[in-house]
């Protein structure tokens, strides 16, 4: 990671279809940053974060998803077959990246700066399983980590403040 990053705009990352993406485009939204998986019993939360998306899209509001299969490899498919689960089962119309590693050596730089910029319980950086969840402001700074278990449905109000504020 590069010790002068002091946002998440300072990074790029491939998208399903392999088009790069600098992340300054995102620049000025609030950003849900989830490392997600089709094969994973919290895989439903596709539906919350998709209505959480559309829901506060207008007002300045993106989900990146970030698969990855580093967990009980409930992430297999091919980039194609990843992007037409999401869409069939889900609707999903946010960004979906290509599959990374988001612990470990291979960690994609994206995610070794998140779990610095905000540590999971107990100080940990590991991310613990798929889902987990970072909320980043406008500023492109990361402000709250969430736990696979916490629902899409319930950061509407962090979302909200963060669009408004």
């Amino acid at each position: 990671m590069d010790v002068k990053s002091t946002s998440v705009y300072d990074f790029s990352a491939s998208l399903l279809d392999g088009s790069p993406v600098r992340l300054e485009t995102y620049k000025g939204q609030v950003l849900l940053i989830v490392n997600t998986a089709s094969r994973c019993g919290f895989t439903p939360q596709y539906a919350g974060l998709e209505e959480l998306y559309r829901t506060h899209a207008e007002q300045g509001f993106t989900v990146l998803g970030f698969p990855c299969n580093q967990f009980g490899a409930q992430e297999p498919g091919t980039p194609g077959e990843i992007g037409a689960f999401c869409r069939k089962n889900y609707g999903v119309s946010f960004p979906i990246f290509a599959r990374i590693d988001v612990n470990g050596p291979g960690a994609h730089p994206l995610y070794a700066y998140l779990k610095k910029a905000r540590r999971g319980i107990l100080g940990t950086q590991r991310i613990k399983w798929n889902f987990t969840k970072f909320l980043v402001d406008r500023g492109g700074r990361v402000v709250r980590r969430y736990a696979p278990a916490t629902r899409p449905e319930t950061l509407g109000p962090a979302v909200e403040r963060l669009l408004t504020g």
